[in-house]
């Protein structure tokens, strides 16, 4: 082979919540569970992942309760137990946690303005900065990767997690990294080699 790969990660953003469907920011571990619909996107999602044959060595999960429970179909319908991993959760964003932005701006206008100004270094209290987190995703990716060397996995994860993932893998500007879609239910896959890593496909969903 020209290029040697060393691990190939496919990415399942979560199935839908009611905050996801109310567009609300939120960093709760516990709270809220994945609706019907979003049940629904995960057993499309593995009915895709069973009979496309995508072959699995090991199926990883964020701890958030929405997460567990999307990789707990998974596992059950590719008949293959799952792991968390504790580190790999959503990033934080503190008093605007369960807010929609239309509500960040009528409660906090001048947190929302120096936002826009500067997105990649503006937190709110409690919150994390996406600099430090797209770091610490990558941190941790790149510590999956060299524990799992030339295996297949799927990560059951968020959908900041997967633009992180995508932004350091393609070395996209940090500014332009939220203008990467990631719906529920849906799975991007990146193929990472030694100097390099390849976007396969992002954002797909079974029709």
């Amino acid at each position: 082979m020209l290029f040697k790969r060393k691990c190939k990660i496919t990415f399942i953003r979560h199935g839908s919540t009611i905050n996801t469907e109310e567009n609300r920011l939120f960093d709760d571990e516990s709270y809220p569970a994945i609706n019907s619909n979003g049940k629904e996107e995960i057993e499309k999602i593995s009915e895709w992942v069973k009979e496309k044959g995508l072959k699995i060595d090991k199926i990883y999960a964020s701890p958030a309760l929405r997460t567990v429970q999307s990789a707990r179909i998974l596992s059950e319908i590719c008949n293959l137990e799952f792991e968390i991993l504790n580190d790999l959760n959503s990033r934080k964003v503190g008093l605007w946690s369960g807010l929609s932005f239309d509500e960040i701006e009528k409660k906090f206008p001048n947190m929302l303005e120096a936002y826009h100004e500067n997105p990649e270094n503006y937190c709110p209290e409690g919150g994390e900065t996406a600099i430090d987190y797209n770091q610490k995703i990558n941190n941790i990716i790149n510590n999956i990767i060299e524990n799992n060397l030339h295996k297949r996995l799927i990560i059951i994860t968020h959908g900041e997690v997967i633009q992180a993932a995508i932004a350091n893998a393609l070395n996209i500007p940090l500014c332009n990294q939220f203008k990467v879609y990631i719906p529920t239910g849906s799975a991007t896959q990146i193929s990472y080699f030694e100097d390099f890593a390849s976007l396969v496909y992002s954002a797909y969903i079974p029709i």
